[in-house]
């Protein structure tokens, strides 16, 4: 049976793909609207309807369906895709059994939960709602999910709740993103809860990798989080400027290239 978020996102045909574009353009369009839209039949939409529900993708209403997760979360990942899920990849082999892990939210830090699978006996403490259906079909590892407000546009939890339950734990490794991050300052973010849910898991593990796309390099968030020089591990793609890897590595910071580059217009990544 397929489980909720089974598949990611770039995964889905691109008829259902569209009808979630279509639905958050306009969340009032009845199935006779989409099947205009689509140019196939009412039958056919109705089918598709019920697919993406399974899926964990909609909720259906009388006379048409509503998307289950913020517009803005579905824009996201809709970026950079296959990207996003090699360097999700590359992090995540970092990762070995036994392992305790805390991951922060976001769309590619989140896709940590699917290449978990096959490793043995991992915790799993996260501010991250994206990860709940990995929880459901990994009995092999546990996750720990804090509390605090939740942020539908980020799918995470937010505010003195979530740092206060972060604190509670330590871990061997800490996976974070970034709105933006150089050398002259450092990471940042673009909302100011981020700082605190960053800078308290980065405080409370041992090791510290950030994953972050090359259109990262160079942003400049609203308000600074933690040094570069404070990570241990980067993974990037290759778009990175090579002149700039040296001056990384000259930190202590270990490089991992993904091959690829980013692309498409820089957005805050999701604030925490």
């Amino acid at each position: 049976m397929a489980q909720p978020w089974e598949k990611a996102l770039h995964l889905l045909s691109e008829r259902e793909r569209k009808i979630l574009e279509l639905l958050v353009e306009d969340p009032h369009i009845g199935v006779g609207g989409m099947s205009a839209s689509l140019n196939v039949s009412v039958v056919t939409v109705r089918s598709d309807y019920d697919a993406l529900e399974k899926k964990g993708y909609l909720i259906r209403t009388r006379g048409g369906a509503l998307v289950v997760f913020h517009p803005e979360i579905l824009r996201r990942q809709r970026q950079n895709p296959g990207l996003k899920a090699a360097i999700a990849k590359t992090a995540a082999a970092l990762i070995e059994d036994g392992d305790s892990i805390m991951v922060e939210a976001g769309t590619t830090t989140a896709l940590i939960g699917r290449y978990l699978l096959g490793k043995r006996n991992i915790k799993v403490v996260t501010n991250s709602t994206l990860l709940l259906p990995y929880a459901r079909w990994n009995p092999a590892a546990r996750f720990i999910f804090v509390g605090g407000i939740f942020r539908p546009e980020a799918e995470s939890m937010a505010g003195p709740t979530a740092v206060s339950h972060l604190e509670r734990f330590h871990v061997k490794t800490a996976f974070i993103g970034t709105d933006g991050f150089s050398l002259a300052n450092g990471l940042t973010a673009h909302m100011m809860e981020a700082t605190e849910v960053v800078r308290t898991i980065h405080d409370h593990s041992d090791r510290t990798v950030l994953l972050a796309d090359s259109s990262k390099w160079g942003q400049m968030g609203f308000a600074r989080v933690i040094p570069l020089g404070e990570i241990d591990d980067l993974v990037v793609d290759s778009g990175l400027p090579r002149e700039v890897r040296g001056e990384i590595e000259s930190l202590g910071i270990s490089l991992h290239i993904v091959e690829g580059r980013a692309s498409g217009e820089h957005r805050p990544r999701d604030g925490v």
